[in-house]
């Protein structure tokens, strides 16, 4: 499994809507894969942060940090598909 097919089970991993083989798989990956497991880690402190309706204010820093780091990975991840065509 790489990373893609990891993030397009995500939702559907956290709703618990996947097959026990591939949660299995899901679980693999992860702990062979830093970034899904930071991936995860994350978006279940996001879930909980919505769910008891907590506001969190980002300073600055962490905010524009936050948002090159998005912009940096969206650019690798369009270079490696590009590079994947090629």
């Amino acid at each position: 499994m790489n990373c893609t097919e990891f993030l397009a089970n995500l939702a559907d991993y956290f709703d618990a809507k996947t097959a026990a083989t591939l949660r299995s798989e899901l679980a693999q990956h992860m702990d062979g894969c830093n970034h899904c497991h930071v991936t995860v880690n994350t978006t279940r402190q996001i879930i909980e942060i919505y769910r008891n309706n907590e506001l969190y204010e980002l300073p600055d820093s962490i905010r524009t940090q936050l948002h090159q780091a998005v912009l940096t990975k969206c650019a690798e991840l369009k270079d490696n598909k590009k590079k994947t065509k090629a």
